[in-house]
């Protein structure tokens, strides 16, 4: 694994490359282009915010806690990085099929085309910090959050949401090649994903709840509960995991990426032959 992350590096500048080729391939003939990594996420927070935000607030404020008055802010926190998972995951199957002949032609590491599409995909997640941030700042002058160095927390939670995305995505991307069933799959994933995952709601919710032992903490075995607990910690310190969670999500997020390193080195060769 030393050698493959030196060898990315070593042709970073590729890397680059295929990451701007991907992004201006995706918005081409779009009016609206990089836009619509805004637009989509917004939306999906008005609509979540009018459900459980209007609909179904009396029940949603009882367990928001320090986030009951800034409910949007907590729903755009947690789509946002969702976005960003959705999109790597989705995409990954399809990372080394659909770029065959640039696989079988350029002298690159193979690994390069799955973590490119990790890379494009937080470029957009990027692209949507300036108006989370704007978001956040109109709660603080209202009095409604008090961030301070809970703000630290955020390089933390992107670290770990890489880590746990790269290692995904080369594990699914060779995995695909060999058997194409991981498409449906992925999709079928990415849907329990989303709501086995505090994104929407607060995990005191799942913890307060009457479910089994067992089950909750099958539920903390998903790193990306406390990925997602890490992102809304940024602005709610009290959402900061405890040493359980927050050690269960480092060991799951460093898991993934030796998992994915290793399993997509050893299928390369069936890989290559397969494409």
């Amino acid at each position: 694994m030393t050698s493959g992350v030196l060898s990315l590096w070593t042709r970073r500048d590729s890397l680059r490359i295929l990451v701007k080729r991907d992004l201006a391939v995706k918005y081409q003939q779009s009016v609206l282009g990089y836009l619509w990594s805004l637009i989509e996420p917004l939306a999906m927070g008005g609509i979540y915010y009018f459900v459980f935000g209007v609909l179904y607030s009396r029940d949603t404020n009882r367990h928001l806690g320090e986030a009951a008055g800034s409910y949007p802010l907590f729903l755009i926190t947690g789509i946002f990085a969702w976005m960003w998972t959705n999109a790597a995951i989705s995409e990954a199957a399809k990372a080394l099929t659909s770029q065959a002949r640039l696989i079988t032609t350029l002298n690159v590491p193979r690994e390069i085309f799955p973590v490119g599409r990790v890379a494009a995909r937080f470029a957009e997640y990027v692209a949507g910090l300036p108006v989370l941030a704007a978001i956040a700042l109109a709660y603080a002058l209202g009095g409604k959050i008090s961030p301070g160095w809970s703000l630290l927390v955020l390089p933390l939670a992107i670290t770990l949401q890489a880590m746990l995305l790269i290692g995904l995505s080369l594990l699914l991307s060779a995995l695909n090649v060999l058997m194409r069933d991981i498409e449906r799959f992925i999709r079928l994933l990415t849907r329990l994903l989303f709501y086995a995952t505090p994104i929407i709601y607060p995990y005191s919710l799942v913890r307060e709840s009457s479910a089994p032992g067992w089950l909750k903490f099958a539920y903390e075995l998903n790193p990306l509960v406390g990925i997602f607990q890490l992102h809304h910690s940024i602005w709610y310190p009290d959402e900061f995991p405890d040493t359980r969670l927050l050690l269960i999500t480092v060991l799951g997020s460093v898991g993934a990426l030796l998992l994915g390193w290793w399993v997509f080195r050893r299928l390369e060769p069936a890989v290559l032959k397969e494409l």
